[in-house]
């Protein structure tokens, strides 16, 4: 399982619009996003829609406007994220959850490969699914600031 680069700029995206909220700044314009975490402008658009219409941000036009959570950061999960963006956790089609097809093996109770497999596959949701948007803009923050890195989108 590989996060790809559409995923990985959801979830960072998703962590700025927390590391704003949590240090008072509920909305950021998508522009800030591309300057801080040098995206490309017109994929993290795509992005940032397919996040709204899943119901996890929110979006405000005019002036003031911008992009904002939508739900409580300790109730998004990484595992969701992932998967809305980038779909199954699973490593092979035969241990998925969500999107299970056979395989060609002759017998899937005791193929060795698809055990092993669905291990790696736990593993991951058990990590990912455990770690909310909260947890990492709290982590990211402590080691910001342990560090002495200038913390973003915090007031001068």
């Amino acid at each position: 399982m590989k996060v790809s680069k559409r995923g990985e700029y959801a979830l960072r995206a998703l962590i700025d619009l927390g590391l704003a909220a949590e240090l008072g700044r509920p909305m950021l314009r998508a522009q800030e996003i591309v300057a801080r975490e040098n995206l490309p402008k017109g994929f993290l658009d795509q992005i940032l829609m397919q996040l709204r219409k899943a119901g996890l941000i929110g979006t405000k036009r005019g002036k003031h406007g911008g992009y904002y959570l939508n739900k409580p950061m300790d109730s998004i999960t990484l595992g969701q994220i992932v998967r809305l963006v980038d779909g199954p956790l699973a490593p092979i089609c035969c241990v998925s959850q969500s999107k299970y097809e056979k395989c060609s093996c002759p017998d899937e109770n005791t193929c060795g490969l698809r055990m092993v497999m669905l291990d790696v596959r736990n593993s991951i949701a058990d990590i990912l699914d455990r770690h909310t948007l909260a947890d990492t803009v709290r982590k990211s923050l402590a080691k910001m600031r342990a560090c002495g890195t200038k913390v973003p989108y915090a007031a001068p």
